[in-house]
């Protein structure tokens, strides 16, 4: 199938962006049982298989470990702010396919749902608990969920917000509309929220070219390092 995508630039009026999302509707998902590809064609090499497995017994015994912490930290969150415990955001997935993304909230409710880049300030909407959430990247642990379901894997390009179009159309045209995106990758150990937009499309695309098991537990290891440091992060 041939597809062909728009470029929408900032000058253009609304309409484009709606021509541009009923084209990505076009898109058709494949292959949502247990093991997905990462690639979303119904061939898995041996390599996504294991991929696939490491994410189930990974997210599974994260989830077990860390359960009574997470109890706190979902506690801690209705003491401080009135709202939801979950932050529920639409995110892109494989073929350029929709889904539900989880985080604990850490904005106040009726927060701009903006890129971390084009929010500004910030700050002035982050609660008091979702500071220090934010600053040890704990916010993102509820997309264990989302690994298990096989809309995320550990690792791979961090999924775009579904209002992002430059970027998902950057990453169409690249071709990255069939990796899988992850709970941290490339850009994510490389400056994540401090490098412009462009730099990180470079930067997921080079994991794209060169990804293996190998690359993956480097950026883990290498992720745990930027956590306890608190680096990276805009908001925090």
């Amino acid at each position: 199938m041939h597809f062909t995508i728009p470029v929408i630039n900032s000058s253009e009026n609304v309409n484009n962006n709606d021509k541009y999302i009923n084209e990505l509707k076009k898109l058709k998902g494949k292959n949502w049982s247990l093991f997905p590809s990462v690639y979303g064609t119904n061939f898995l090499r041996r390599s996504d298989l294991m991929k696939r497995l490491l994410d189930i017994i990974g997210a599974l015994f994260c989830l077990l470990i860390l359960c009574p912490f997470l109890l706190l930290i979902a506690i801690g969150i209705k003491i401080d702010s009135n709202g939801p415990i979950i932050y529920k955001q639409r995110r892109i997935t494989c073929n350029d396919q929709e889904f539900i993304m989880y985080k604990f909230r850490t904005m106040a409710v009726g927060t701009p749902e903006l890129a971390t880049e084009d929010m500004g300030d910030g700050r002035l909407y982050i609660t008091r608990i979702g500071y220090y959430l934010r600053k040890l990247s704990l916010d993102e642990v509820p997309q264990l969920v989302n690994i298990l379901l096989g809309q995320m894997s550990f690792v791979g390009p961090r999924p775009a917000i579904h209002l992002e179009y430059e970027l998902r159309r950057l990453r169409n045209a690249a071709g990255m509309q069939q990796v899988k995106p992850g709970l941290t990758g490339w850009a994510q150990i490389n400056g994540r929220d401090d490098i412009p937009l462009l730099k990180k499309f470079e930067l997921d695309k080079y994991y794209m070219e060169n990804q293996s098991l190998w690359l993956d537990l480097k950026i883990m290891c290498r992720t745990i390092k930027y956590v306890v440091a608190g680096s990276g992060n805009k908001l925090a």
